[in-house]
């Protein structure tokens, strides 16, 4: 059996702008973690809204100069399958909100205009390549931003998927019946190797699945709660109202 040693932490911020700030602060530690012994700093992000916040103050004045983006490389943890210039695309929008504004070179969008099972693939080998990986090996991410959606999926592992149980490929493809739209998304066995893996959640119709992703005791239901990194940290960072429900 394979012990864990998952070491989480949980912030209670008051803002959007508060819980984007803590998140920047723990990017930069583990920016600067990274680069006192290795020549990369290995950075994963989300879509959707709640990183928008995080975004516009990393691009900031302030934190441009703080975080060593000409030794960071970039990654997306997931992708709707759309052209990058649609207002729904993860990689425009942190063009658009992040990459427009910063020293950043290093950066490997997930195509989605592409077929979403070439995609995919296509994503594992840059993967497989850029971390030099072995034969059942997953690279080993400094920091990997993820979201929280109302139902417990996180990146775009949904429950009742096949990605949940995905134990061996770093990539794969997803049609979410729900949203009648193919994703591209990274799997458990890489949120799992990273060094660290913080959750940004906002909002009180969040509220209703915290208890059960946070328990890390209980046998794991949602997929966000099976975000659980092996000799690594995990860090989760929520405003109040998805604290209280209110």
């Amino acid at each position: 059996m394979m012990v864990r040693s998952t070491h989480l932490s949980l912030l209670v911020t008051k803002s959007d702008l508060d819980m984007a700030q803590k998140a920047a602060e723990l990017i930069e530690e583990q920016c600067n973690e990274a680069l006192a012994t290795r020549s990369l700093f290995n950075l994963a992000i989300s879509g959707g809204k709640t990183p928008l916040s995080l975004f516009r103050l990393l691009s900031s004045p302030e934190w441009e100069k703080r975080i060593y983006w000409e030794r960071t490389a970039l990654y997306w943890v997931d992708e709707r399958c759309e052209l990058p210039d649609s207002p729904k695309s993860h990689y425009g929008i942190a063009r658009r909100e992040l990459l427009s504004r910063v020293p950043l070179t290093r950066f490997y969008r997930i195509k989605g205009e592409a077929h979403p099972e070439e995609a995919a693939e296509a994503y594992e080998r840059l993967l497989r390549d850029h971390f030099c990986l072995g034969r059942g090996e997953a690279p080993r991410f400094d920091c990997i931003v993820l979201g929280l959606g109302n139902d417990g999926h996180t990146a775009s592992i949904f429950p009742g998927q096949s990605a949940v149980e995905e134990k061996s490929r770093l990539v794969v493809d997803q049609y979410i019946h729900s949203m009648k739209s193919s994703r591209v998304t990274m799997t458990f066995p890489v949120f799992n190797n990273a060094r660290c893996c913080i959750f940004m959640a906002s909002g009180k119709e969040k509220h209703p699945v915290l208890s059960t992703a946070l328990n890390l005791m209980a046998e794991p239901t949602l997929p966000a709660q099976m975000v659980r990194p092996i000799e690594g940290k995990l860090c989760w960072i929520i405003d109040e109202a998805a604290y209280k429900g209110a």
